[in-house]
């Protein structure tokens, strides 16, 4: 935990300077106020962690001070101290917001008890907020799906990234391609992981409101906000904060984020003083920032203090060979959560989310299992459960496929070629392989060429070719 801030409002100078002394020499931030007046100017001024405030003060009494910075700041944690000790006197601190109290005179020794239970307490409380946020499931790299060459050399250098201590991490990707999955795998397999993971999608707040939940506000910043609040930044010391949707924000908020980023230090909403952050951030975005930097747009300094490492994320369409993996991962998901018994992709379905091209990416996928396994009555993932939609686009691509080939892209003629179905029937497996073999050929096994002669793309091409071990 780094050093706690303590602020002792105690008009006897003695014990004032003494305490400041002794907590200094154990490691703690003091500062002194000799009236309550001042300790609450300083207070608004330096949100100290804890306060110690005595009773008898000139001017506001101790009880008043204690409502006054609770009522700037609900979670001040205050120590009352009293020379009378007065039960009754305790108890009505203790009402008005007191964590603790102390009777004078007392040993140094017990108040280094309270303050050792004080910070006790504080480290539950946010162990308890850190679990509070995690309470989905952990994701790890291990829970990320990809057997492709290119996927896996991503993989690997994002874990490479994450063990650095502070490196900022730059995520780009079309939507759904899993940049939030792969920020919350680089902050479990960090140095960070047993602090707070905070995210935030920029899109989604109105301008105002992002820029206070990221830098939080004083009392009386603007006209809703009645007691001073911590922003994200703050809450998130020691772990990550994700930035989802990075390219939505204001140039106002761009610039603070570059002196964040730049200073490690944030100043609140009306605020004056700079508060020191050790965090990580990790920004997201589908948008091109390039050209958000080129129409003005997007800051180009704030975009390479963002991109210290960058990771961009291939969108579903460019790793064909693992579409099969990643339904299957989520049918057995699936099948827990409904009760269902699909143990795989029928033969006629994994060859149309081979030919689709995934506008949505994993996320489109997911929905699609998710709604098919609800409707599925047999062991295996039928066609008639898929979207209408996503039929109607992969007989689109054949119907566009099928023009090219009565063009003549294929036949040696350019004419139809037609196919006499004799009575016992015929395997369509081995025409397909007949009709990429004819293809190949003809293209000099050039396969963008091939590709383009049978109107499917070159991975489709190429996971075809596997299939039939051409």
């Amino acid at each position: 935990m780094k050093q706690l801030k303590i602020l002792v409002i105690d008009d006897e100078k003695l014990i004032r300077w003494s305490l400041e002394k002794h907590l200094s020499a154990k490691g703690y931030q003091a500062i002194g106020a000799e009236s309550g007046e001042e300790g609450i100017k300083i207070f608004e001024q330096n949100h100290p962690e804890i306060v110690l405030v005595d009773n008898k003060l000139p001017g506001i009494q101790g009880l008043e001070v204690i409502k006054k910075i609770k009522s700037l700041d609900e979670e001040a944690v205050i120590v009352f101290m009293t020379a009378y000790g007065s039960i009754e006197t305790a108890v009505e601190a203790m009402k008005s917001g007191a964590t603790e109290y102390i009777n004078k005179p007392f040993a140094f020794e017990e108040v280094e008890v309270i303050l050792d239970n004080i910070k006790n307490k504080l480290k539950i409380i946010k162990e308890i907020q850190v679990l509070k946020r995690q309470q989905k499931d952990i994701v790890t790299f291990d829970h990320i799906i990809g057997e492709s060459v290119q996927f896996k050399q991503i993989v690997h250098l994002a874990r490479k990234i994450a063990r650095t201590k502070t490196t900022t991490i730059l995520l780009l990707g079309e939507s759904g391609t899993g940049k939030d999955m792969f920020a919350h795998a680089i902050h479990n397999d960090s140095t960070r992981h047993d602090k707070p993971f905070i995210t935030i999608n920029c899109s989604s707040l109105p301008e105002t409101l992002l820029e206070s939940e990221l830098f939080g506000h004083e009392k009386g910043a603007f006209t809703d906000a009645k007691q001073m609040k911590k922003g994200l930044f703050e809450l998130a010391e020691g772990g990550t904060v994700f930035l989802d949707e990075i390219g939505e924000i204001n140039a106002a908020t761009q610039i603070k984020l570059l002196g964040v980023l730049e200073n490690r230090v944030v100043r609140r909403i009306g605020g004056t003083q700079s508060i020191p952050v050790d965090i990580r951030i990790i920004a997201a975005t589908n948008r091109d920032l390039k050209r958000a930097i080129d129409d003005k747009s997007f800051r180009e300094d704030l975009y390479y203090r963002l991109k210290v490492f960058q990771i961009i994320l291939p969108p579903l369409r460019e790793r064909r060979d693992d579409i099969p993996l990643i339904a299957n991962h989520f049918i057995t998901h699936y099948n827990s959560q409904f009760q269902k018994n699909v143990s795989h992709l029928n033969e006629g379905v994994r060859a149309m989310f081979l030919e689709y091209n995934w506008p949505g990416n994993i996320r489109e996928l997911r929905n699609v299992i998710e709604r098919a396994v609800i409707l599925e009555t047999m062991t295996s993932l039928q066609p008639d459960n898929l979207p209408n939609e996503m039929i109607g686009k992969i007989e689109q691509a054949d119907n566009s496929s099928k023009e090219n080939y009565t063009q003549g892209n294929i036949g040696t003629s350019g004419s139809i070629v037609e196919f006499n179905i004799p009575n016992e029937g015929f395997s369509l497996y081995e025409i397909e392989k007949q009709l990429i073999i004819h293809a190949l050929k003809k293209s000099d096994n050039n396969q963008t060429r091939t590709s383009k002669m049978l109107g499917i793309s070159r991975d489709t091409l190429r996971y075809k070719m596997k299939k039939y071990k051409l």
